[in-house]
């Protein structure tokens, strides 16, 4: 059977998915073209296609949710096929019936397939006719207290978007409503249902690829059980629970086998799987379209799945066999979010994004090494209105053991300034003895200590202005703060003594450059005096430690000296680079410092691990003062809910509004028992980061 001739590719997607569907057309000699929002007018997904078509706006409903202007961006510009990549459009039946009717070719599965399994309801009942195994669907309106807790489920997408846990018979109804808002936001359809949740389990999923000849392949399986929000944070291939129960994988293949033949699939998919420790396992969805994590099972089977999608829409068979799976991979995926405040997510510049050692990009490794799946360069914005993943960072290793060695590595000593992310967390989970042991199942953040859980949509509970928990005088001791509340795999990678060190040559670095930009004497030490001076000192802000005051003086020599580190020694301090030789035990150690700074944002890479601090001005500004109980938004977003009104008395966790960014909802709650006094927004408003949504009066305040 000969397949239509595809020449010029559209992708109807954005960012990383966009970029990495790109690679395999240019290394198959096929024409490309972009569509772009707004927002993404600057994105490298632009730049790098052969044309490229504006959507007006910026919301995804008003860009990439729209397939009338994809497909006539796809007629304009001459593109023959469409390739929805993942997310958006991706599993709409409609959009692939209206592609197929333009008279362009569909890079995705049969329209009957996707329209299958759109319905998890529907697809769950198919997959029990044709053999599979799957968890019973329940009726939300005869859950009883003895089927708790429950998992509310988005019926049209996946993402952990319009997903929710219910452990309480009284949560249901808000948070069957909470579920549909947000699935209607995200996938255009509210339909949710429900399911038995088990609080362990496994996430093991399936690479299924079908030919229109009849052949089917299962390439392999990835584990997925390491998540927050329901959504997938480390994926790798091989899973450790299949590698260890016997015959498990066979099962498996075998059951989506059955479920890819039950719907006549064709093209790339992935037959999802909840399985428990003894290797039992049920049907949870069939994704018909590439998955996030299709890079790890690339790196373990030399395939390009793109490549396969293309050939497949192209009337191509499938060899007889599927390759055989070799070593092992493992992909993180690089958020800007902070774990120690509810997985919040973070919005702004990103000013520098550097992996080291990448040895691919979009491309599968044949060596043991790091590969980079990125969507941001330099410079690049990260909005309110997409997921705010940064990069996928993708290890190969002959054994899981190298796999995960690499990968924390590159992670370790990766430059990434502007944003906070998820990065420090990823090192650590990457180097935890239970994942090391492989030892993964879905509660791993629970079990092991990841601050902020969140089973929908996180809480912030803003309380204003945080002064940062202690000061840190030169050798960075906590007097009141520091690290300690945070837990442990949410704490930083950088200890107190090496955070303190790396400050000292934050201080240093910038004494060189104010000395650099002086224009009378830049030669002299700053501060340099021939009779004794008094110290000068350097104030920063951490994020996680507080407050660091750094006082030190230079001699004529341009050796100095810092208050608390006796003994440390100048070897070199430019503006970008410090060089200390630290006192030891057995003798002094030489430690490299990079800085880069962005307005009075400095941070400190070296091989003791990344640092980053704002720059404390010499006098504070009276008018930056926020009054203390003042809820702050932490990110820009669209306020969609008033939880009580103004002059109402509020307890602590409460919740006071809801704002919709980045796809979900994120409740901002009292930080304590009190007076609601102001609600500064209505229902609607869009809002910055940092603005005074309320003001909560902590109950007390104006008694005598």
């Amino acid at each position: 059977m000969t397949g239509p001739t595809i020449t010029t590719v559209l992708v109807a997607n954005r960012g990383e998915i966009a970029r990495r569907v790109f690679a395999t057309c240019r290394r198959m000699g096929l024409g490309t073209v972009a569509v772009y929002s707004d927002a993404d007018a600057d994105s490298p997904h632009v730049a790098e296609a052969d044309a490229a078509v504006h959507l007006p706006g910026s919301a995804p409903a008003d860009t990439y949710l729209r397939s009338d202007l994809i497909i006539d961006a796809a007629l304009a510009t001459g593109a023959d096929a469409i390739h929805p990549g993942y997310g958006f459009l991706s599993e709409n039946a409609h959009f692939a019936r209206a592609v197929l009717e333009a008279g362009l070719t569909w890079i995705g599965p049969p329209v009957a397939a996707i329209e299958q399994m759109g319905s998890k309801v529907a697809a769950k009942k198919m997959m029990a006719d044709a053999g599979v195994p799957v968890l019973a669907e329940l009726d939300p309106a005869q859950i009883t207290e003895a089927q708790l807790p429950v998992l509310i489920k988005a019926s049209a997408g996946g993402g952990g978007r319009g997903m929710r846990v219910v452990r309480e018979l009284a949560e249901l109804q808000p948070q069957l409503a909470a579920a549909r808002r947000e699935a209607e936001s995200a996938f255009g359809d509210p339909t949710v249902f429900c399911e038995r949740y088990l609080e362990t389990g496994r996430h093991i999923e399936v690479q299924v690829l079908a030919d229109t000849h009849g052949g089917i392949w299962a390439v392999g399986e990835r584990e997925c059980s390491i998540q927050r929000r329901h959504q997938k944070v480390v994926e790798e291939a091989p899973s450790p629970l299949v590698e260890r129960v016997d015959g498990m994988r066979e099962r498996l293949f075998e059951a989506a086998r059955l479920a890819t033949a039950a719907i006549d699939y064709t093209g790339a998919g992935t037959v999802e799987f909840l399985a428990d420790e003894a290797g039992e396992f049920f049907f949870l969805e069939m994704n018909t379209r590439l998955q996030v994590e299709h890079p790890v099972t690339e790196c373990t089977t030399g395939l390009d799945l793109v490549r396969l999608q293309l050939d497949i829409a192209a009337g191509d068979a499938l060899p007889t066999q599927p390759p055989v799976m070799r070593g092992h991979s493992i992909e993180v995926r690089l958020y800007a979010e902070d774990p120690a405040q509810e997985w919040q997510p973070q919005s702004g510049t990103v000013h520098r994004i550097d992996i080291p050692g990448v040895a691919a990009e979009f491309d599968v490794l044949t060596q043991p090494g790091v590969r980079l799946d990125t969507g941001v360069v330099d410079g690049s914005v990260v909005g309110v209105h997409y997921d705010p993943m940064l990069a996928k960072v993708i290890s190969y290793g002959r054994t899981r053991a190298e796999a995960a060695r690499l990968l924390a590595a590159a992670l370790h000593r990766a430059r990434i300034h502007g944003l906070v992310t998820n990065r420090d967390l990823l090192v650590r989970v990457l180097r935890h003895p239970a994942f090391l042991a492989g030892d993964t199942d879905t509660a791993f953040f629970d079990t092991h200590g990841a601050h902020g859980r969140s089973e929908g949509g996180g809480t912030h509970r803003a309380h204003g202005r945080s002064e940062g928990g202690g000061t840190h005088r030169a050798h960075g001791r906590s007097e009141g703060g520091g690290t300690h509340g945070l837990d442990a795999l949410s704490a930083p990678l950088v200890s107190e003594v090496d955070e303190s060190l790396s400050i000292v040559a934050a201080a240093l670095a910038d004494a060189a450059a104010n000395r650099a930009a002086a224009k009378v004497a830049s030669g002299l030490p700053s501060g340099w005096r021939n009779l004794p001076a008094q110290l000068q000192r350097k104030s920063y802000q951490s994020r996680t430690s507080g407050a660091h005051e750094i006082d030190y003086r230079f001699d004529r020599n341009g050796g100095v000296t810092v208050a608390g580190h006796d003994g440390l020694e100048l070897i070199e301090a430019t503006p970008d680079r410090v060089v200390l030789a630290v006192p030891g035990p057995r003798g002094p150690v030489r430690r490299q410092f990079a800085i880069a700074r962005y307005g009075d944002l400095v941070y400190v890479d070296s091989p003791l691990g990344p640092v980053g601090v704002r720059r404390l001005p010499r006098f504070s500004d009276p008018a930056e003062h926020v009054a203390t109980g003042s809820l702050l938004a932490p990110m820009p977003g669209s306020v969609i809910r008033l939880g009580a009104e103004p002059g109402s008395t509020v307890e602590a966790g409460q919740p006071i509004l809801w704002l919709e960014a980045m796809k979900m909802e994120h409740t901002i709650a009292a930080p304590a028992a009190g007076v609601l006094t102001a609600v500064n927004v209505t229902v609607g408003q869009q809002v910055d980061v940092g603005a005074v949504l309320a003001v909560v009066e902590p109950a007390g305040d104006n008694q005598e």
